[in-house]
């Protein structure tokens, strides 16, 4: 017998198979999220994890923890979801549902055009001189810049859904729509826009 008709033919299992990619609360692909401001880019980490549970607990590690948990910690740092982390998870998860329904596309990459679209370039601080308080513009820090969005976003969701009938996953969903699609008269695009308007009167 030839060693041709001594081989074996290949079973299915020796064929290449592809690993499926983590999915965000097994739904969502974070692999295609694009950028468009370079700026922050940086500081916008997009993982398939929602919940590290404190790991990157140091000043500037926080820019490691996916921008998705990051929204789920601001959503609580008030005084109804205080320490209520799957609350706060269950919201971003239903938002998300509202954001795919209505947008027709991937809710993270949405989430990442709305904290792009929402953080203010120029703020004023206060300089003293001679015992006069006066304002001074300044262009912000790119992690600053994220961090004032997601503070915007959570803001704008709280002030939606706090005592009225409109649950907090669609103020939610409502806010980052909004952002995404730059949006004055969502909360979080008209901070940003207000910030900016006194920064240009501080020049």
């Amino acid at each position: 017998m030839s060693e041709s008709e001594s081989t074996e033919p290949e079973s299915p299992d020796e064929e290449e198979t592809q690993e499926t990619p983590a999915l965000l609360f097994g739904k969502w692909d974070v692999s295609g999220i694009e950028f468009r401001d370079p700026s922050t880019a940086r500081y916008v980490t997009v993982t398939p994890i929602a919940h590290t549970m404190g790991r990157h607990n140091r000043q500037f590690e926080k820019s490691e923890i996916s921008i998705v948990e990051r929204l789920i910690n601001r959503l609580m740092q008030s005084e109804e979801n205080t320490g209520k982390k799957q609350q706060a998870m269950r919201i971003v998860r239903e938002a998300f549902e509202v954001v795919h329904e209505r947008t027709e596309e991937n809710p993270v990459q949405v989430l990442v055009s709305a904290v792009e679209n929402a953080g203010p370039r120029e703020e004023t601080v206060r300089l003293k001189y001679g015992g006069i308080s006066v304002p001074k513009a300044v262009d912000v820090a790119p992690q600053r810049r994220v961090d004032q969005a997601l503070k915007f976003l959570a803001e704008g969701t709280e002030r939606s859904s706090f005592k009225t009938p409109t649950p907090a996953h669609e103020a939610l969903a409502r806010e980052i729509v909004g952002a995404a699609d730059y949006d004055v008269s969502t909360y979080a695009i008209n901070q940003k826009e207000e910030k900016e308007r006194v920064a240009a009167a501080a020049r």
